[in-house]
């Protein structure tokens, strides 16, 4: 049959499939599959969103001014090395469109985030999905998974699903054993999580270099998830290139009120941040003591295995959650089909998860 076809790496995209947001005949649900922030959008950001709606007939300011320049004053940055994207998928998008093609390389880690092959092969290009160690990436292995025709290298850090991370000075022996012609992503999606001494997310490295990018989301700690917001720091010659090829009013009005009101409101944050690693902490410890093996994870989630034992299985384990309204995220996807990922929740939430793993392990097959 003769019809228009697709470019050349179209068909060959898994979709991506988000977490699943409804537990059947459960009375009370907690969905604990997205990653999203239990405590929800800063208050300030809820009215500006709201007083946005007066703005409905408006096409939105093309370049974002004003909330570049919120970005820039909070983290100290030059507004105009800043592009603000509908959600950060769509700057991982514009990048892979703008210097990837048929024939190149991009290089991700085995566990790395699913939006990086699907921009890759929606370019035309192959990716190279490099094995990691003990659920991190291994900068060794990537370097050698180098060739000539490798033109960008994603790194999400912290990484999803696993949680764990690279140190600064692991960063720049990555980035010291790349060619200057190859363009290193930095997805600092969960950066705002991560309270360690040795952790920088990106800003450093941009700075100081012509080849790396870093991708930002108000998604996660921010709780504009619906809004779909992000932004990217990177080299003046990359933004060019970028604002070259995005669409012309890419953030809509209510999301560039809402994100800078967000930006702006640092109690908030905070108060988003200390939740998080309280239970983070806490969620850690008691599954442990279940008997489950946890990964060490510096983001908003946990990932936990489950042994691959009748009656005990990650996928048994998964549909008993479910049936007492506890949606964690199967990540088979991932190449992890042993695991279930759990974000942080409510207190409420989390102390029902723990009880209900108790409860599934306690169990006789």
């Amino acid at each position: 049959m003769n019809f228009p076809k697709p470019q050349k790496g179209i068909l060959e995209i898994e979709p991506y499939v988000g977490g699943r947001a409804h537990a059947h005949g459960a009375a009370r649900v907690f969905k604990l599959s997205a990653n999203e922030t239990p405590l929800g959008p800063s208050p300030l950001a809820k009215e500006a969103f709201v007083a946005a709606a007066n703005q409905l007939e408006f096409y939105p300011e093309g370049s974002a001014a004003e909330l570049r320049e919120a970005i820039a004053e909070r983290y100290g940055l030059k507004a105009d090395r800043i592009v603000c994207g509908s959600g950060s998928d769509e700057l991982l998008h514009l990048l892979a469109q703008a210097y990837l093609g048929d024939g190149d390389e991009a290089i991700a880690t085995e566990h790395g985030f699913l939006v990086y092959p699907i921009v890759t092969k929606a370019a035309g290009a192959t990716i190279v999905q490099v094995k990691e160690k003990n659920l991190r990436a291994d900068v060794d292995a990537i370097l050698a998974a180098v060739t000539p025709k490798t033109r960008i290298v994603f790194l999400a850090n912290p990484n999803n699903p696993t949680g764990s991370y690279l140190p600064i000075d692991e960063m720049k022996r990555l980035h010291a054993g790349l060619r200057p012609d190859i363009l290193f992503v930095i997805d600092a999606a969960y950066s705002e999580y991560v309270g360690k001494n040795d952790y920088e997310s990106g800003i450093e490295l941009v700075a100081t270099s012509q080849n790396v990018v870093m991708t930002r989301t108000f998604s996660k700690i921010h709780g504009l998830a619906a809004l779909r917001l992000g932004w990217m720091y990177a080299p003046a010659h990359v933004i060019d290139v970028v604002n070259r090829i995005r669409g012309p009013f890419n953030v809509s009005i209510p999301a560039l009120h809402a994100g800078i009101a967000s930006i702006r409101d640092v109690e908030h944050f905070e108060k988003a941040r200390a939740h998080n690693q309280e239970w983070l902490d806490w969620l850690t410890v008691e599954i442990s003591k279940l008997g489950l093996e946890v990964a060490p994870s510096v983001a908003n989630f946990l990932l936990i295995r489950f042994p691959n034992e009748k009656g005990r299985t990650a996928k048994e384990a998964d549909a008993f959650l479910m049936s007492r309204g506890l949606i964690l995220r199967q990540v088979s996807a991932y190449g992890l089909p042993d695991h279930l990922r759990l974000s942080v929740g409510i207190e409420e939430a989390n102390r029902a998860v723990v009880a209900a793993l108790a409860e599934f392990l306690g169990r006789k097959s």
